[in-house]
């Protein structure tokens, strides 16, 4: 079996899908899910991207037939978290609109992450080290603080964290470990970025989110290609079992390689 076999094996990833029998199957998922941990429904970080748009069109449409069948509300959250001004916060806003939530909430983490930032800092000049937070370290500051807002709301309402988690982000350890990468569940951890896509389109998605660059927003001109330098499209031809370039292939396989331990569960002795 080649490398590439090995990592399409793990991720779970299909050369095809069928967006309804995806849909449905991922739907159940959350219901079940939920109704296991006797929660009152799911929260999503709406961050105005593809990603966590097609997991809000997942958990509401999840959290609806839980209250049709339950006779009880269960509810989906929806979380705004900008840092300071964040210029594309009314795509957020779009896709909430888009699958009609009730339930929404805005919590700035510019503050809190300045704060963190500050006080690392200190510890470093302690260190010697005299300096500011490096804009990756930052970044990754604020991924952490995002969550803990998302679990500081999902603990008082009694709800899961839903994660936009999905097969090409794993491959390339494209996430921060305990930041976006900690939460209760992943919806859609099997498919790569195009079939998120396909999804997307099925489920209703704003046209505007469909179209937009990606980027996990975590400093000014960030994108995840550039960041990454491999197209989405080689990512996804790759978990599809294609023929991609060799600079792509090395490139993807060597990722793989030295970001196991963020998929991996915490090592014990």
């Amino acid at each position: 079996m080649s490398l590439q076999e090995e990592i399409i094996a793990e991720l779970g990833v299909k050369a095809v899908i069928d967006e309804e029998t995806e849909v449905r199957k991922r739907v159940d998922f959350l219901k079940s899910y939920v109704t296991d941990a006797k929660a009152k429904g799911l929260l999503i970080a709406i961050s105005g991207g593809l990603d966590s748009a097609v997991v809000t069109g997942l958990c509401k449409k999840a959290t609806d037939e839980l209250t049709e069948e339950n006779g009880a509300e269960y509810m989906t959250l929806g979380v705004f978290q900008p840092y300071g001004e964040q210029e594309d916060i009314d795509h957020s806003y779009a896709v909430a609109r888009a699958f009609d939530l009730k339930h929404t909430a805005e919590t700035n983490i510019e503050d809190t992450v300045t704060e963190i930032a500050l006080e690392a800092e200190q510890g470093l000049k302690q260190l010697g080290v005299h300096r500011h937070l490096t804009p990756q370290g930052k970044g990754n500051v604020k991924a952490r603080t995002r969550m803990v807002m998302q679990y500081a709301l999902a603990f008082e309402l009694n709800l899961l964290v839903a994660g936009a988690d999905h097969a090409s982000e794993a491959i390339t350890g494209f996430y921060t470990k305990w930041g976006d990468g900690a939460v209760d569940i992943t919806p859609m951890s099997t498919l790569n970025k195009r079939q998120v896509r396909q999804l997307g389109r099925y489920l209703g998605v704003p046209q505007e989110i469909l179209d937009k660059v990606p980027t996990a927003g975590l400093w000014a001109g960030q994108t995840d290609e550039k960041e990454l330098g491999i197209s989405y499209d080689e990512n996804s031809d790759y978990l599809e079992g294609k023929e991609i370039s060799a600079a792509a292939k090395e490139r993807l396989e060597s990722y793989y390689k030295r970001t196991a331990h963020k998929r991996n569960r915490i090592p014990g002795i």
